[in-house]
């Protein structure tokens, strides 16, 4: 006989995305709340479906996708989640390869939910059944690990030219960076995790896509898994600061061959000849490193032995918050594993992009680093000579190496910043939305997106992912609209590449919501033509249904924010479930004209900040060196 699976009060809260205190709170106000069936007194155990029903009829548990709705059920029935979606990902692949579905459960509490698998699996296929379980896993949570996300990812497969070769990643974690890599398209994938589960994941995962793999469980630096195994390109996100790695037992390890063996504070450093160890001669590295690495007293030797020898191509500082849970902005260092007796670089790029959320410019700015381009933009890149950061410091954060106006130019970009400024303020009292409240009991019924899509009022795309199996470009020159580009309300900056699962060229009057941001965002394209980039979703309104403009100011509420939000509350929305006003055609186009202007209100107010900061910093830097003086007007 089977038995439904139970749930504590702590898991209810979480299923229901409420605090422990609202869960006791039910249980005293509503004597239909379900009884526990198990545990103590002091730990009462529900039947979870009896739980999910009564959530439900008290309108508590808004309606999921299937694949949430298991995720959901498996994270609250479960004490090791990655054990669990581990088990799943071995009923999928035994599926997928047609052989027997293994009934050792790592997790036995996850047997009474296996119909459920296996129906996911029917709609979707094991593939991508497995790659939505694992990603409400990887994202970031209580008791998960922090996983890199995939823009960031791609952006280091990128720099390492991960594609058409090996690809070895040391603390594979959860298996992002490897994942970038096949959609970067890599040939074969090695990895080191020291937790067992996680590397049974990654495996599962590659193995699903059928990309020769060996991820091993073990302490990379402590216990090599791969001794001798050279490869084309490495992309790593260590752990930071664990300075418990092994320094003493290490002390001859062969790997140490720029500036022997780092000094226990800086295992950071040890990561980096680990990894320059894995490279063949030629090959590239990208670490994800912590920014005090940088500039350390402790790792100065070690860092001027890495520039010498030509192993550090680059340094590039991140904006911050980029990569839960780290709030500060992180590095990426770019390295290359030396030719024997080829002369070592005379320049190192540095890059500040600490303001500047644009992986496609930091990737263009390194390719014409590699061409051999000079590289100095003010206050975002520089082509340092090695020389110069062999100092007694050898401090490479960036922010320190970047080139500044020149005193020349400064009362020149201080008038016309002062002018664009001036311009932008003059016309910002225009730009004021107005607005009044309405009369009490104006509420409209509500409708969702996925129920506009059905009846026809929109057309619903995306989001668009990375194509696994790479196909030509019909039009490489297309521009494509990115999620930065969406966010910073700009025009599309990104290059059209083989790797979009999907050529979607934008129309005039379309809405795009990213799939993973700070907040959730909705903008509507005001030019056709470029293409919708990846991570993005696309709503395209029936005009004689549904206003654009109106449209996309619902989709931005608060409410809506918290509506499509994964029930971690992570970055990751669903924007199927949002909520939309039911409103008849007209009434629509008048709260979309207020929408339109409220955002023209909020682009010039964000221009006036930006200007403002600009002509701040310009006025500072003028006086501090004498190319400006003060006035008495």
């Amino acid at each position: 006989m089977q038995v439904n699976p139970t749930i504590t009060a702590a898991e209810i809260a979480r299923l229901a995305g409420v605090g422990r205190a609202a869960v006791s709170n039910w249980r005293k106000r509503h004597p239909a709340f379900p009884t526990p069936v198990g545990g103590t007194a002091a730990s009462p155990e529900f039947d979870l479906i009896a739980v999910e029903q009564w959530l439900r009829a008290q309108g508590k548990l808004p309606e999921v996708s299937q694949a949430d709705r298991l995720w959901r059920r498996v994270a609250a029935v479960t004490e090791n989640p990655a054990a669990a979606i581990a088990d799943i990902g071995a009923r999928l692949l035994a599926r997928q390869r047609g052989g027997r579905v293994p009934r050792q459960l790592a997790e036995p509490t996850l047997k009474a939910l296996l119909p459920e698998v296996d129906a996911l699996a029917e709609a979707l296929g094991p593939p991508v059944a497995f790659d939505e379980l694992w990603q409400r896993f990887s994202t970031s949570g209580a008791g998960r690990p922090a996983s890199t996300p995939d823009q960031l990812a791609d952006l280091m497969a990128a720099l390492a030219a991960a594609g058409d070769g090996t690809v070895f990643d040391p603390a594979a974690g959860t298996g992002a960076a490897l994942r970038a890599a096949v959609r970067a398209g890599c040939t074969t994938a090695y990895g080191q995790e020291i937790d067992p589960d996680l590397a049974r994941l990654a495996n599962l995962w590659l193995a699903l896509r059928d990309v020769p793999a060996d991820v091993r469980p073990g302490d990379s630096l402590r216990a090599d898994a791969h001794p001798g195994q050279t490869v084309d390109a490495v992309v790593c996100h260590p752990p930071f600061g664990l300075t418990n790695w092994g320094s003493e037992e290490l002390s001859y390890d062969p790997r140490w061959e720029y500036g022997g063996v780092p000094p226990r504070t800086e295992p950071e450093l040890a990561w980096v000849q680990h990894c320059l160890a894995h490279l063949r001669p030629g090959g590239y590295a990208v670490l994800l490193m912590p920014p005090t690495v940088a500039g350390r007293r402790a790792g100065r030797r070690f860092r001027a032995e890495l520039l010498r020898r030509g192993a550090l191509r680059a340094v590039i500082a991140l904006p911050s918050g980029v990569a839960a849970p780290h709030g500060v902005p992180l590095h990426l260092w770019v390295l290359r594993r030396p030719a024997p007796d080829a002369p070592a670089p005379a320049r190192a790029l540095l890059v500040d992009a600490t303001e500047d959320d644009l992986p496609d410019r930091i990737l263009s700015v390194w390719q014409e680093f590699t061409a051999g381009e000079e590289i100095e933009e003010v206050g975002f890149a520089r082509a340092v000579p090695v020389i110069e950061l062999l100092d007694e410091e050898v401090d490479l954060t960036p922010a320190r190496r970047q080139p500044t106006t020149a005193d020349g130019r400064t009362g020149e970009r201080l008038l016309h910043t002062r002018d664009r400024l001036a311009a932008v303020v003059a016309a910002l009292p225009a730009l004021i939305p107005h607005a009044e409240p309405t009369p009490d009991g104006a509420n409209p019924p509500l409708v969702t997106v996925a129920e506009l899509a059905r009846s026809g009022a929109l057309h619903l795309l995306g989001p668009v992912r990375a194509a696994t199996d790479p196909a030509g470009d019909d039009d490489p020159g297309a521009p494509v609209l990115t999620v930065s580009d969406v966010l910073a309300g700009g025009d599309a900056s990104g290059a059209a590449d083989d790797r979009l699962g999907q050529r979607v060229v934008l129309a005039a009057g379309d809405v795009v919501v990213p799939m993973v941001a700070r907040a959730l965002t909705a903008r509507v394209v005001t030019a056709a033509g470029a293409r919708l980039g990846r991570n993005l979703y696309l709503l395209r309104p029936n005009p004689a249904a549904l206003d654009p403009w109106f449209l996309a100011g619902q989709l931005r509420t608060s409410a809506n924010e918290r509506q499509t939000s994964s029930l971690s509350g992570t970055l990751r929305f669903d924007v199927r479930r949002a909520l939309v006003r039911r409103l008849p055609l007209v009434e629509q186009r008048a709260y979309g004209e207020a929408f339109r202007r409220l955002a023209a209100f909020e682009s010039a107010l964000g221009r006036a900040a930006s200007l403002g900061a600009e002509l701040a910093q310009l006025t500072a830097d003028g006086l501090a060196r004498g190319s400006l003086r003060p006035t008495t007007d």
